[in-house]
């Protein structure tokens, strides 16, 4: 009998990209399924109400109802450590392990890996963010040792209107940071429509392209035993996996 592989997703409630993408990131492999719970979040900026929406109470009881599904690893699908800092995302992962005894994965601290282990150091940035947070992200991947030298971002608060973003004004985004030829390029946003650009776009471009819905479907794999490399179509994360 095949053993099932259940993927638990810690999802913002505004968000309407993350689950049709991994879905269908995943659909070649018939023994994994996806799973996700909503607690709210509506709006990204650094004020104190925005800020407020990843305080761990929410994010916790989420993380119980995975669990109730048996899930083999957590995944926290979102992308606020960047502005709010690495530490924020591994006190969760401690958080989400010792509330419900399962692995915990994040995007950024996912993205963080394989930046690492494939010895980036000069990052493109592309996000739908306000100015001042993507500032923020720049200084948070600056004090870990990876320097932003180039970013694009939209300037777009309502965390529902991320979505709204088309596949070419992305696309345009990833061209122009790639101009000034980082060593890889990152799409820095879980509701953000840029993973199913990636396979087109990293031959067009020549580099490395790290979106942040692929980068935790990546670990949550890892974690729970199965090859990412069986995940074809999406990129050279999976293909080449560090």
């Amino acid at each position: 009998m095949t053993t099932r592989v259940r993927l638990g997703m810690l999802t913002p409630s505004s968000n309407t990209v993350l689950e049709p993408v991994t879905t269908a990131m995943l659909a070649s492999l018939p023994e994994v399924s996806v799973h996700f719970a909503r607690f709210p979040v509506t709006s990204i900026s650094l004020g104190a109400s925005s800020v407020g929406q990843f305080e761990p109470a929410p994010m916790l009881a989420a993380a119980r109802l995975l669990a109730d599904a048996r899930v083999g690893v957590i995944g926290w699908n979102g992308t606020s450590a960047g502005w709010l800092g690495l530490e924020h995302d591994e006190k969760l992962c401690q958080d989400v392990v010792g509330t419900t005894g399962i692995p915990a994965v994040t995007s950024v601290l996912s993205l963080v890996e394989v930046l690492r282990r494939k010895g980036v150091t000069r990052l493109g940035l592309v996000t739908p963010y306000l100015a001042d947070v993507q500032a923020r992200i720049v200084a948070t991947f600056a004090a870990n040792g990876i320097e932003c030298v180039a970013e694009r971002h939209l300037g777009i608060e309502d965390n529902f209107s991320f979505a709204e973003v088309e596949g070419p004004e992305i696309a345009a985004l990833v061209r122009e940071v790639a101009q000034s030829r980082p060593q890889a390029i990152t799409m820095l946003c879980t509701n953000f429509a840029g993973a199913p650009l990636v396979e087109a776009l990293e031959p067009e471009v020549g580099l490395p392209i790290y979106d942040s819905i692929s980068v935790v479907v990546w670990n949550a794999l890892r974690t729970a035993g199965v090859a990412p490399s069986r995940v074809t179509g999406w990129g050279r994360l999976f293909g080449e996996s560090p």
